[in-house]
């Protein structure tokens, strides 16, 4: 079990940080109520960032989420890599700590991509070993993401919620919603993204994230869209959203835009309207 007096993040909207934003949010800072971090951009010994960074910390909870561990990779976790996340948050004493269930080492090589896994007894084995070391290393629960997908594995057995429910069963770990990953993976193997919620353990679940996706089509003509983060939550996820929340009440919703950062005053509308579906359900 772990302290549960540690810091939490607060049912309100949370934004990615960019460092060019700094000082709108001492300015404007709108309805924000909490910040989120890339890992791997803060694990320096020092300079500008991790001034700014503490800074912020003093006003704002904030959450750590990594992109490196590749926690379904079939091989060990990097262990220097989580030493110097270790280092991070017990510098930092982030609200939440949050990683992707996705891979992207292949034995001494780094992709610049999460990719899925099949669902099988194998990988569940794997994911729940490589979640309980992370946990264990760093002292404190790790939330886990459900990820996009753009195809489906024909030796899967399993269903991503069911995976996704079995690891928190073996692990105590939590559980990150990325709303726009469902409808991204819904479109694209033409599935039931209210059906995807509906089965999701919803009880489980830490933070909820929101971001923006590419529109494309497949060879054939069919739908196919990318989970880019480069422009605003698009109008069937907000709705998604809303039926979320009726089911898990207010959480922590972050909006993530990483690539063409916009404005300052267009995350504040996207808080806005995140706050407008969190007082729904108050």
């Amino acid at each position: 079990m772990f302290d549960d007096t540690e810091k939490s993040l607060p049912a309100r909207p949370g934004v990615g940080y960019k460092p060019q934003h700094f000082r709108d949010i001492g300015q404007a800072p709108g309805p924000l109520g909490w910040l989120e971090i890339h890992a791997e951009n803060y694990m320096g010994d020092g300079g500008r960032p991790l001034a700014q960074l503490r800074h912020l910390s003093e006003s704002y909870p904030v959450s750590v989420h990594g992109v490196g561990l590749s926690i379904g990779s079939d091989g060990p976790l990097d262990r220097a890599h989580l030493a110097r996340l270790r280092h991070l948050c017990d510098w930092l004493a982030p609200a939440s700590f949050s990683e992707h269930l996705a891979w992207s080492t292949h034995d001494r090589g780094f992709l610049n991509d999460l990719l899925p896994l099949p669902y099988t007894e194998r990988t569940l084995a794997l994911v729940a070993d490589h979640v309980a070391e992370v946990q264990d290393t760093l002292g404190r629960q790790m939330l886990l993401e459900n990820p996009s997908s753009y195809l489906a594995f024909a030796e899967s057995t399993m269903r991503e919620t069911d995976f996704l429910a079995d690891v928190v069963a073996r692990t105590d770990c939590g559980l990150l919603l990325d709303v726009n990953n469902v409808f991204v993976s819904a479109t694209n193997l033409a599935t039931s993204p209210q059906d995807y919620i509906a089965a999701f353990p919803t009880e489980f679940v830490g933070e909820i994230h929101l971001g923006g996706h590419d529109e494309d089509e497949d060879e054939h003509g069919a739908p196919l869209l990318i989970d880019s983060h480069g422009r605003e939550v698009a109008d069937p996820v907000w709705a998604l959203l809303d039926i979320t929340l009726a089911r898990t009440g207010p959480k922590p919703v972050l909006i993530e835009w990483d690539t063409d950062v916009p404005d300052w005053p267009v995350l504040v509308a996207e808080m806005v309207r995140a706050e407008s579906s969190l007082q729904a359900v108050r």
